[in-house]
């Protein structure tokens, strides 16, 4: 079975290639780490040049929102460039923690979905707390755009956003108790825009809840989806695999 973890954070990870090597020995064959900022998307880029089947995302996160000017914008860009670079993000709109001013998070937003634009690639979404506003503002800015949205979390939208083309991709905490409306959604998502991911360190899937998320853990959100979604675990997984390396265009093995 293999699978592909389509948002994780390597660099967050204290032994970064023994998860990456314990990931592909799971099944994981790809994974895709994500920049939040400048240092983090640099790293990124690092890591998917050395590491095999590790591809890259540059962008700034929501709650570094106020940083964003125009030599960030530049340097995004110049990184956008490499290869194993494959999208644009993570970036959105987090009206939880507000670690951001709400109007520095809409222009940085809008910023770069111009940039993703200009260099042809996807876009990874955050969003918390704020699903209809950045419903509207992707309506509004982003509607040419190939539009990932990460640990999904807007289940009254989910129609909406199968309208639109988006990819829904779910990460751990859609095996947690209290996460029956995410289950309903992820009944619900398109068979050609479902993923899945980890969001490693973060959101660690039922059993392994308490513990530092890994990428390999991946199965078991797509265990988790698949079942809901009333189809064996291959057939989900080679769905979901189908889907990651569409939108972020990755070869079959690497």
């Amino acid at each position: 079975m293999t699978l592909v973890d389509s948002h994780c954070h390597l660099e967050m990870i204290d032994d970064t290639a023994g998860a990456v090597a314990g990931a592909r020995a799971a099944g994981v064959e790809q994974l895709i780490t994500i920049g939040i900022d400048r240092p983090s998307s640099r790293r990124a880029a690092e890591l998917a040049e050395s590491l095999p089947g590790v591809y890259a995302t540059v962008g700034l996160h929501p709650h570094e929102a106020h940083l964003l000017d125009d030599e960030l914008l530049t340097e995004f860009e110049a990184l956008a460039a490499r290869p194993r670079v494959v999208a644009v993000g993570e970036v959105g709109l987090d009206f939880y923690r507000d670690l951001s001013p709400r109007d520095a998070q809409r222009r940085a937003f809008s910023a770069q979905i111009d940039l993703a634009r200009r260099v042809d690639l996807p876009l990874v979404v955050h969003v918390r707390e704020a699903g209809d506003e950045a419903m509207a503002q992707l309506a509004a800015e982003a509607s040419d755009l190939t539009v990932v949205m990460h640990c999904y979390s807007l289940p009254q939208y989910v129609d909406e956003c199968n309208e639109r083309g988006y990819y829904a991709s779910f990460a751990g905490n859609v095996t947690y108790k209290n996460a029956a409306e995410l289950r309903e959604a992820a009944k619900k998502v398109r068979d050609d825009r479902i993923m899945v991911e980890t969001d490693a360190p973060f959101l660690t899937p039922v059993p392994n809840r308490g513990n530092s998320n890994v990428p390999a853990w991946v199965a078991h959100t797509a265990a988790l989806v698949a079942e809901v979604r009333g189809v064996p675990v291959e057939e989900f997984a080679e769905l979901t695999t189908a889907n990651a390396r569409r939108v972020f265009g990755l070869a079959e093995a690497s």
